[in-house]
């Protein structure tokens, strides 16, 4: 895959949104730094949905099911080392007397980070390849995925004594002795994330500017077309799919440094739905679009739930119709029409 080049003059806007994601922490009460944070790890999921949907054509309404596995990952990894060496408080509440075999792991960094960044695509990809061999695609597959999605919220609510149950994990405050509970150490995590962010976005960027995305737009175009011409179209997608999923399961990893906890909630529909709206509201094909997405509709949903509780449900419905009906272009389709505008008038 040979990438095509990217001028200086489109790196500008990605060198504003990033130096502007900077600065923010400066100006704002310390308390406010772990609320960027959680809406950044979203931007994570939302990249791999522009990669994903915008790109190859594959609309998932189950991206939660990777952002739990990096979630609950972490979450087990804290959680054992804040409880050391007894048992997690909520496995002592549901009267389990030893450790469930499949937690033994987690008491290594290295098995929790292979967990993160490795077994969402175990997963994903052999199941996602299949799938698509049968040519399922379409609504056929966001179904799927999304019944997959509320498969998983019910098992971990149904298993209170491993999972926490509804109640999830929480209540940890350090990382191999790091602090990650303090104000000062959120602002490190947070500036640790723009970093990952920026290297996560530079590779989808890659990608999709190279002749992999070539391929990719070919398939989410004219899918028989690219297989008659002798592409593996089902390996194209699964790759793809697999790179999402780990994208989301890192999102789901840096969520729970700024939140202290992780819910089976965020694993379900609703927030996958949400994941979704990132990128169609930043833009299907912008990952710079699908970033501020992500941090813009993060505070407006912390703004309207501390003013308005009962309106958030509405106000996702809304934007969603909006963004369907008057900007399908999202947020990237309004800056590229006004640089047109300025250009046009010789700005």
């Amino acid at each position: 895959m040979r990438p095509s080049r990217i001028s200086v003059a489109a790196l500008l806007p990605a060198a504003l949104l990033f130096g502007v994601l900077a600065v923010l922490p400066l100006l704002v009460d310390p308390f406010r730094v772990p609320l960027f944070g959680k809406y950044l790890s979203f931007a994570f999921v939302a990249i791999g949905v522009v990669l994903i949907w915008g790109y190859c054509g594959i609309l998932s309404l189950g991206q939660g099911i990777f952002f739990g596995i990096g979630a609950y990952a972490l979450a087990m990894f804290l959680k054992l080392e804040a409880s050391a060496p007894e048992l997690p408080d909520f496995m002592v509440w549901s009267s389990v007397e030893q450790l469930p075999l499949w937690w033994e792991p987690f008491h290594s960094l290295t098995v929790t980070l292979a967990a993160i960044l490795v077994f969402p695509a175990l997963v994903s990809f052999p199941l996602s390849y299949l799938i698509f061999r049968k040519r399922v695609s379409g609504v056929y597959f966001a179904i799927l995925t999304l019944a997959l999605a509320l498969t998983l919220t019910v098992m971990i609510i149904g298993s209170q004594g491993e999972t926490g149950g509804a109640n999830g994990i929480t209540d940890f405050s350090t990382l191999k002795g790091l602090d990650v509970a303090s104000d000062e150490a959120r602002a490190r995590w947070y500036y640790f994330q723009l970093v990952l962010l920026a290297v996560a976005a530079g590779c989808v960027a890659w990608l999709v500017h190279a002749r992999f995305g070539k391929v990719l737009i070919a398939i989410r175009d004219r899918e028989d077309r690219v297989r008659f011409s002798g592409y593996d179209t089902a390996l194209y997608k699964a790759f793809t799919f697999a790179v999402a999923s780990v994208l989301a399961s890192v999102g789901g990893a840096m969520f729970v440094l700024f939140t202290g906890l992780i819910t089976p909630q965020l694993v379900g529909a609703v927030a996958s739905v949400e994941m979704v709206i990132f990128a169609a509201f930043g833009g299907r094909m912008s990952v710079l679009g699908a970033i501020a997405a992500a941090f813009l509709v993060g505070w407006l949903k912390s703004t309207l739930s501390e003013t308005f509780p009962e309106l958030w449900l509405f106000f996702l419905g809304g934007l969603f119709l909006v963004v369907t009906a008057v900007m399908p272009q999202g947020l990237a389709g309004i800056v590229a029409a006004l640089r047109a505008r300025l250009a046009g008038r010789g700005v």
